[in-house]
């Protein structure tokens, strides 16, 4: 029988780290790791450190660490932070904040949400977080206190998108590494590590968990952690299928983007309960209770003037028109803007209606340069009463009666720009050029371009 040789906890650890990170990250990939000065992210950099002088892959590797400035200790623990990014000879960037709380509100809950704001402006392609397998627990855990479902049971993936439409991951090479191992590794390699004072106050539910039930739990199912994360994992795959499910929902259902009200009303309740979660997930947004979410459902099952209807959760705000549901920024109603005089530039920025207008010159085409010579143009807001005449075949009508019958929702009719030529409105976005001003054959023409919910320039094509 051939000798086999037991491979020891911290080689493990090492392993795993190894193979965690080798499935992802690839030849000139920058890796950001979120430092804390805490053992596990001390021993996440010691490995990282280890990783990026043993591979042949070529790796971008700085450290973050943001003090909350809620312990006394934090400057302490930034400075502990910067003397160990310069023994390892990487860049270390430190955020100091001020967290405050309002009632009702987890700490916790405030500077993670802190933390991940300062993320969005990473510029990486990973961000690594040193979340372990006691973590993967105690929030499964926390969550089935909090009554949470099947995605929300799911618990934390070893990596993920950190938001939609863009490329930054956050990835978490330890989640599968007891908390115990990981400090047995500290200890092996004499590391130093700061402790947060904070980690042993029980009136904070996840220490409460630590300290108080999981030692209790231990004693009597030594390999809960295991069995656990295993329930995780089947969560997950059951995540996976209504996820898949939903998919298949909005072949059916969507149009250019938008829900069909009529498609919503064709699935049953639960099915289109799944859809709703699925949609408002993949906006990032923080999900609404299922209680919240049912009254959503309701709500819209039941709509009759569906242009009234307005629903806002966290960031964003789910409105209906002639049939179609939309989801938008919250801060999606711009204000209007004062009159601002075109010079003749080719981009014009107009932050408060949070889009751009290009100006081109092309033949046949566009508003008649002749006729804004020698005259002031301005770029207007809608301000009520504007008259237009896009078709000379018909009669000068009422803007508002004219974008109704373009079936533009009334959200968006207050950020569509007005080009006028002195007093005369010339142009309208999405609608076109008053036909008094459209360019006759054999002239040039200025074409204008109204490019929404962008504030830099376009890309020249």
């Amino acid at each position: 029988m051939a000798n086999s040789k037991s491979i020891s906890p911290i080689d493990e650890i090492t392993s795993c780290f190894f193979h965690n990170l080798g499935e992802q990250i690839q030849s000139g990939d920058r890796l950001v790791i979120a430092l804390s000065g805490g053992v596990d992210s001390v021993v996440l950099l010691h490995l990282l450190t280890k990783f990026s002088q043993s591979q042949s892959v070529q790796i971008d590797v700085s450290a973050i660490h943001v003090e909350h400035g809620i312990s006394a200790h934090s400057s302490q623990w930034s400075a502990f932070c910067q003397t160990l990014c310069n023994r390892a000879a990487i860049p270390l960037t430190i955020h100091r904040l001020k967290i405050s709380k309002q009632p009702q509100e987890s700490l916790e809950a405030v500077a993670r949400e802190a933390r991940y704001k300062i993320f969005r402006q990473i510029q990486a392609d990973y961000i690594l977080l040193a979340h372990h397998l006691d973590d993967q627990v105690e929030t499964l855990m926390l969550q089935l206190l909090r009554g949470a479902g099947v995605k929300g049971l799911s618990a934390m993936p070893i990596v993920r998108l950190f938001e939609p439409g863009k490329t930054l991951k956050l990835l978490r090479p330890l989640l599968n590494i007891p908390r115990s191992e990981i400090l047995k590794y500290a200890q092996l390699h004499n590391l130093s590590w700061v402790t947060d004072e904070s980690n042993q106050d029980i009136s904070y539910d996840r220490n409460f968990l630590r300290h108080q039930i999981f030692p209790a739990l231990e004693q009597r199912y030594p390999a809960y952690r295991k069995t656990l994360s295993r329930s995780t994992r089947h969560l997950g795959e059951a995540a996976y299928l209504l996820d898949e499910l939903a998919k298949t929902d909005i072949e059916n259902t969507m149009l250019a983007g938008k829900l069909s009200l009529q498609g919503l009303r064709k699935l049953d309740f639960v099915r289109a309960k799944n859809l709703l979660r699925y949609l408002l997930a993949q906006q990032m947004v923080r999900l609404p209770s299922s209680a919240k979410l049912e009254e959503i459902l309701r709500q819209l099952r039941n709509i009759q003037n569906d242009n009234q209807f307005r629903f806002v959760i966290d960031v964003l705000e789910i409105r209906c028109h002639r049939g179609l549901i939309e989801f938008l920024a919250s801060d999606s109603s711009s204000e209007s803007i004062s009159p601002v005089i075109w010079h003749g530039e080719q981009y014009l920025t107009l932050g408060p209606l949070k889009g751009v207008l290009e100006f081109t010159r092309h033949n046949n085409a566009g508003i008649d340069l002749a006729k804004l010579d020698q005259s002031i143009v301005t770029i207007r807001s809608r301000s009520g009463g504007e008259r237009f005449q896009p078709d000379c075949k018909r009669p000068q009508r009422s803007l508002k009666k004219i974008l109704q019958e373009a079936a533009i929702p009334p959200w968006e009719r207050r950020t569509l720009p007005l080009l006028f030529c002195e007093d005369q409105l010339v142009w309208v976005a999405g609608i076109g050029i008053n036909c008094n001003f459209q360019t006759p054959e054999g002239s040039t023409g200025l074409v204008v371009t109204w490019h929404p919910n962008q504030i830099d320039q376009p890309s020249a094509h």
